[in-house]
């Protein structure tokens, strides 16, 4: 490395390497200390001084030139770009900000934008009639005693509600083994912190849920990505990699996985619970969705196989009630039911007395039973808009599988194509779509995008679904007729 470059990388550090070395590079060019013309490093000599990978670097260099501040020749290297050489390109403040929300877990949605990305559902969904009553007559009922603090555990009797909920999933426990939290995202925190010391290995699908891996980055974890295959995670490597480390937990979401869609056959649910019984390690079981399933057959949790407590079970409500009402449950193996106490009391003491209440009316008066059903018709509805959407307007050569279920599908593009480059048309058309870079761990070039059709009515799908046919024909026509662009939108963390 040149003696005036003075760069520091840190893993540590939520941000991307190849955008920190992004970043590094565009001040040493503002400060003047990298000049006009200049040769930079070759890529593999400065991954080998910056001791990361040549990936790192080639991200870091391509958005370098798509800022318009370097150049590239081929078989001579990347160069600082001259205030003369090229037109100052736009920079794509725009793309950077939406994409620095959705990785906060946000999206933001103009007024005339479509929301295709987005798995939150539609307001007129929620069942506001039916809760307005049933909190009205617990207030009656119960007086002030419904704002008061609760057991740490949950409210007594919506834990035992949702223990004969449970055993319609042939899921069979005990009160004890019920905890009330306020959303999967806090459960997962919660297990984080209840398991994971700095430096401990965790699994995880791969890709999967955004959320999952920064609250298991913000512990200090060692993240391993297991590739997700269509029945399930990838048990060959799952093997491989457990003979090789020893995580605190896999992590694994097995009905409509976010973000692929992908279920979990019978087959391989009963395989990942006799490996990790073999190699003594906890399941983490993430389900948000496995009522919305569209087929007739009843969904079968991992946990209503697990005989041995070796899953933990973590449910939300999210998805399927009110999301702002931050609602759901963990079951917990006895073994770690202490600690995942002590967890939750840092967290947040107790969940909402007064939702907790109402919620065991909603199980109690079989009122619940209703509301999904109503769920299910309606996104069902959506579901075949969009897949009749999809069938017309996209190119043949994107790649999907229909999930049968849940909230989203998960698209391949052809190699050689980006989906940043989508994303980011798509943006200025006013459709949000979800770039499958987001759901990875390590820094991808990915070919992949997600679609959900949770925020928008079937006007809107098909709408917004047509708008993204027409940007997938319209770049890949480009793209086939002309030289590949050196231009990539990448996230800034």
């Amino acid at each position: 490395m040149n003696d005036k470059m003075s760069i520091y990388l840190d893993d540590n550090l939520p941000t991307p390497l190849y955008i920190q070395l992004f970043i590094q590079l565009k001040n040493l060019i503002a400060e003047g200390v990298l000049k006009p013309n200049e040769k930079l490093p070759p890529i593999r000599k400065l991954a080998q001084q910056l001791g990361v990978n040549t990936i790192t670097v080639v991200h870091a260099y391509k958005r370098l030139e798509s800022e318009g501040l370097a150049y590239s020749i081929v078989g001579s290297g990347t160069y600082v770009a001259s205030p003369t050489r090229y037109e100052p390109q736009l920079r794509h403040q725009e793309e950077d900000e939406h994409l620095q929300m959705m990785e906060k877990g946000q999206v933001q949605v103009s007024e005339n934008a479509i929301n295709l990305a987005s798995t939150t559902p539609t307001p007129d969904l929620f069942p506001v009639d039916s809760f307005k009553m049933l909190i009205n007559k617990v207030l009656d009922r119960d007086k002030g005693q419904a704002f008061g603090y609760h057991q740490i555990q949950g409210y007594q009797p919506l834990r035992e509600s949702i223990c004969h909920y449970l055993e319609k999933f042939s899921i069979n426990v005990l009160t004890d083994d019920v905890h009330v939290i306020s959303g999967a995202q806090q459960g997962i925190d919660i297990i984080s912190k209840a398991l994971i010391e700095y430096g401990d290995c965790v699994f995880v699908e791969s890709p999967t849920y955004r959320g999952a891996l920064e609250a298991f980055k913000s512990r200090g974890a060692r993240i391993v990505e297991i590739p997700i295959q269509e029945d399930g995670i990838d048990l060959e490597k799952l093997n491989e990699m457990l003979s090789a480390y020893h995580p605190k937990f896999i992590y694994v979401m097995p009905y409509f996985q976010n973000p692929t869609g992908y279920t979990y056959s019978h087959a391989k649910k009963t395989q990942i619970l006799q490996v990790a019984r073999k190699h003594k390690t906890f399941i983490v079981e993430d389900d948000s969705l496995s009522e919305l399933s569209f087929a007739h057959e009843q969904p079968l949790p991992l946990k209503a196989l697990d005989t041995h407590q070796m899953v933990i079970y973590i449910k939300s409500f999210s998805k399927i009630f009110m999301p702002g009402l931050r609602l759901g449950f963990m079951v917990v193996p006895q073994a770690l039911r202490s600690r995942v106490i002590t967890a939750k009391h840092t967290s947040d003491i107790s969940t909402s007395g007064l939702i907790q209440r109402t919620f065991d009316l909603y199980l109690r008066e079989n009122i619940w039973e209703e509301h999904i059903k109503h769920m299910k018709q309606k996104y069902k509805k959506r579901y075949e808009t969009f897949l009749q959407a999809v069938k017309k307007s996209f190119p043949e050569s994107v790649k999907y599988k229909a999930p049968g279920g849940g909230l989203h599908v998960w698209f391949e593009l052809p190699p050689g194509y980006s989906d940043q480059e989508v994303y980011a048309r798509c943006l200025k058309k006013g459709v949000l779509i979800t770039p499958g870079s987001l759901f990875y761990h390590q820094a991808h070039d990915t070919r992949h995008f997600r679609l959900s059709f949770a925020a928008v009515n079937s006007e809107k799908i098909q709408a917004g679904v047509t708008t993204v046919g027409e940007i997938l024909h319209q770049y890949m026509e480009q793209k086939g007729t002309s030289a590949p662009s050196s231009q990539e939108y990448s996230p800034l963390l």
